[in-house]
């Protein structure tokens, strides 16, 4: 657990170093593009966690790696450099970290706020509209929602905003009426 929380602050203060660069520089919304394609790399590549995470990868191989995937994604210049630095530094295990980091930071400059919604089935238009007017009432921000879906959670959603968890899934309805049948 402290190690949770040690790379985390690692990657805030690194997040924040490169969120005040590409504000200074007016390359807010390119390396947020550039984050973002990473993370959907990160969850859809098990090869790429295995890259970050392992210390059986040297500094070097680690940086000519993320150096490669940043030229054929065409990522801007000053997330390369960034990178390079992570890699120089030994720190890309905090990657992940510093992209939560980063999102956040850059949803409080645009004043929304970030929101993870899990289903059990992808939402439809209708749906994610109507979720996303839910959350600009209850929240008085607009909301920037990123969509997940898990089968486990059976029906309904989960919406998770910062810290708070907002669960309205069959899963945990389920799990709930089971503890008080046993309490009975």
């Amino acid at each position: 657990m402290a190690d949770d929380s040690k790379a985390s602050n690692v990657g805030g203060r690194y997040a924040q170093a490169l969120f005040d660069l590409a504000n200074d520089e007016k390359k807010l919304a390119a390396v947020e593009a550039d984050l973002k394609a990473l993370k959907k790399m990160r969850a859809d590549s098990r090869d790429f966690q295995i890259l970050l995470a392992s210390p059986a990868f040297s500094t070097e191989d680690k940086g000519r790696a993320l150096a490669a995937i940043a030229d054929k994604a065409k990522f801007d210049a000053t997330t390369k450099k960034f990178l390079g630095l992570l890699a120089a530094n030994g720190r890309v295990s905090v990657l992940p970290s510093v992209i939560t980091s980063f999102e956040a930071l850059s949803a409080v400059a645009r004043g929304v706020v970030s929101a993870q919604v899990t289903s059990a089935v992808a939402l439809t238009a209708a749906q994610s509209k109507g979720v996303a007017a839910a959350l600009r009432t209850a929240l008085g921000k607009d909301p920037e929602i990123e969509t997940r879906v898990d089968p486990s959670i059976l029906g309904g959603i989960k919406v998770r905003v910062g810290s708070r968890l907002f669960d309205a899934s069959l899963r945990s309805k389920l799990d709930s009426l089971k503890f008080a049948l046993k309490r009975a």
